[in-house]
């Protein structure tokens, strides 16, 4: 099929959730992808954070080919190796006692969620069930995660929103002791980068005192890595560079490296709280998907991590040389690019027609390629977008 084939029978038959453009996607080498039409794109958006060590990885493809071969899905009510030792691989890598498997960044969320509220029920009962967020996070698409993200434009059309949610503003330390004195708070949950909230850091020392504020109080904190995790910041988890350790962190997106996966992890106060029946998915802890991010996970070492810090450094010393160029924020090849003059949409839009891939952030344009990107294609994309930005 041509392009105008595929996009005629995508808009019949797909719901029309996505404002998408005028490029049918056929393959992808490293930060390459290829239409239909043969033109070359570089990508410094990897599918918004996901194929983490690029496309076209030999060693992955081959494990989930042949994993795929040998068994492609078994439920939950059986063991299986791939899952298992990935399970082993991801939680004495990240410091955690153990972790549930499932398939998005939104259902590691939810599970992050009702782990907190189950720990809150068995040891103070009924009534300590609030969860709070920070307004401008973004915590996924269903239901409770939906509630939980702290942005008013996404809080339309499906009343009613959950119960046992509230919000609070990011970095001021001095209401802290405050907001968190009410005995009805079981978790509070944080991005310390707020992604889709316009790449926006949260400061270190407010992170310090929410941590200390929320262990003296036994309030579980749950961080929400799934965009800064899995190496995309320079760390394997951001919590690192933050100097705390969270009773529950969640992680998807560059895990799977294109594949759907989410993890919620959980420390030792946590490990026991959940038991048969009381949480459960039919496609997380896949074989497939669980011998892919075992490939994923054995590239995310101490090299790729110094390399994704340098490349960070070096696209935001080159970032800074480009005149349409305000500011630039974020942490290794999570990257946030404030503009003078043209609105991130337009700009997106015109980097796209010449054959760059790049995200938008509410105001900010967005970049989040692959950390194996190599800086031939760092260059070649800059280039493109400062022609774009004109």
């Amino acid at each position: 099929m041509n392009f105008n084939e595929i996009k005629a029978m995508d808009y019949k038959y797909q719901m029309n959730t996505y404002a998408k453009y005028d490029a049918a996607l056929l393959s992808g080498n490293n930060a390459v992808i290829t239409g239909e039409d043969g033109r070359e794109y570089i990508d410094f958006s990897s599918g918004i954070g996901v194929v983490s060590i690029g496309f076209g990885n030999d060693e992955w493809a081959h494990a989930v080919g042949a994993q795929a071969k040998q068994l492609q899905h078994t439920s939950n009510l059986y063991y299986n190796q791939p899952s298992a030792m990935f399970s082993k691989e991801l939680c004495e890598k990240s410091g955690f006692s153990k972790v549930f498997l499932c398939n998005s960044g939104a259902e590691a969320n939810e599970c992050a969620i009702k782990l907190a509220r189950k720990y809150s029920f068995d040891k103070y009962g009924r009534g300590r069930d609030k969860i709070i967020s920070l307004y401008n996070s973004f915590h996924g698409r269903t239901m409770a995660a939906l509630t939980a993200t702290g942005q008013e434009e996404f809080h339309q059309f499906f009343f009613p929103f959950n119960q046992g949610f509230d919000y609070m503003q990011a970095n001021d330390a001095d209401s802290l002791n405050d907001i968190l004195n009410a005995d009805d708070i079981c978790a509070v949950i944080i991005e310390l980068i707020q992604g889709e909230g316009g790449v926006c850091p949260l400061d270190t020392q407010y992170v310090k005192t929410l941590f200390n504020i929320c262990k003296k109080r036994d309030i579980l904190l749950i961080v929400d890595e799934v965009q800064t995790g899995a190496g995309r910041t320079g760390y394997l988890y951001l919590s690192e560079y933050y100097g705390i350790e969270p009773n529950i962190l969640t992680s998807a997106k560059g895990l799977g490296n294109g594949l759907p996966i989410g993890a919620c992890l959980c420390d030792e106060k946590l490990k026991d709280v959940f038991t048969p029946g009381t949480h459960g998915t039919t496609f997380g802890a896949n074989p497939v998907v669980c011998a892919g991010a075992r490939v994923v996970l054995s590239h995310i070492d101490e090299s790729l991590l110094k390399d994704v810090r340098e490349k960070g450094e070096y696209i935001r010393s080159k970032l800074y040389g480009i005149d349409e160029v305000k500011s630039v924020r974020g942490m290794g090849l999570m990257i946030g690019i404030e503009l003078k003059t043209m609105t991130s949409k337009d700009a997106a839009q015109a980097a796209f027609k010449n054959g760059l891939l790049i995200l938008t952030a509410k105001s900010l344009l967005r970049m989040l390629p692959p950390l194996t990107i190599s800086y031939e294609e760092i260059d070649t994309g800059l280039s493109i977008l400062k022609q774009s930005l004109k």
